[in-house]
């Protein structure tokens, strides 16, 4: 394989690592340039959408190699990212040679997050908190806990099923999941005599299920000059937080509308 394809497919497999986990096109697309630069690929096109890139290499005016990667991001881990920054800020100090940085970027690509009762335990955190934060008493946030901890484990479930669910669904499950258990929480506060506020409750526990890093890399790629991107980045986030209202709402209706039941 001559080395211009190899050095290609680096560039590829490594704008695809941070596209997969939610880097900013920018950023994608200059990780790559300097890459392929530091390689000393003389003429480098790279053009990077939301899910997926596009790349060619050319030598004294001719097409040498190309590449097309479908890149759906499956989920979002920020040490992935930061791990192949640092790796491509090595590249150009020249310290990593081609077939060793191939070797860094397998290592990094097969990273784990956090684990999951890490991730369940920030879930039941942040509602609680955010709970408090928008206006809820301290028994509203502990009861905000419950939520937390259900939508935390329904997505950890979700994510594990062998075929994928549509996000749009998910959401609406997982919405649905919080308002249900948000429901039960506070029916057994207000057993023991205590007041709980059913509305803050259910804000505290959408909390996790909210898309602020995609609105906030849409907003960053508009400004950017990446339009198209930024445009299907908000929308993705619009359509996250119509799932969620749907998925809220459709409870809240349906136990409205069972007798003796007062929301």
């Amino acid at each position: 394989m001559s080395s211009e394809k190899r050095i290609l497919d680096l560039c590829v497999d490594a704008g695809e690592t941070l596209l997969a986990n939610g880097a900013e096109i920018y950023r994608v697309q200059q990780t790559m340039e300097l890459i392929a630069k530091s390689y000393g690929a003389d003429s480098f096109h790279a053009y990077v959408l939301t899910n997926g890139l596009f790349a060619s290499m050319e030598e004294d005016g001719r097409l040498q190699s190309a590449a097309v990667r479908n890149a759906p991001r499956v989920e979002m881990n920020l040490g992935r990212i930061s791990a192949v920054n640092a790796l491509s800020r090595e590249i150009v100090a020249g310290r990593v040679p081609l077939e060793q940085a191939f070797e860094r970027l397998r290592t990094i690509r097969a990273m784990q997050g956090m684990p999951g009762w890490m991730m369940v335990l920030a879930s039941m955190l942040s509602a609680s908190t955010f709970c408090y934060l928008f206006g809820g008493s301290f028994t509203d946030a502990f009861a905000a806990l419950v939520p937390g901890c259900a939508v935390g484990l329904f997505t950890r479930l979700l994510s594990r099923t062998k075929t994928p669910v549509n996000k749009l669904v998910s959401n609406m499950l997982s919405a649905s999941v919080v308002a249900l258990t948000s429901f039960a929480a506070v029916q057994i506060w207000n057993l023991t005599g205590t007041a709980c506020s059913l509305d803050h409750v259910i804000i505290g526990g959408i909390i996790p299920l909210l898309p602020g890093v995609a609105l906030t890399n849409g907003i960053r790629d508009v400004a950017n000059s990446d339009y198209l991107s930024g445009m299907i980045r908000a929308i993705d986030a619009l359509l996250i937080g119509a799932g969620i209202a749907l998925g809220v709402g459709v409870v809240l209706k349906g136990l409205a509308l069972i007798p003796g039941v007062v929301l």
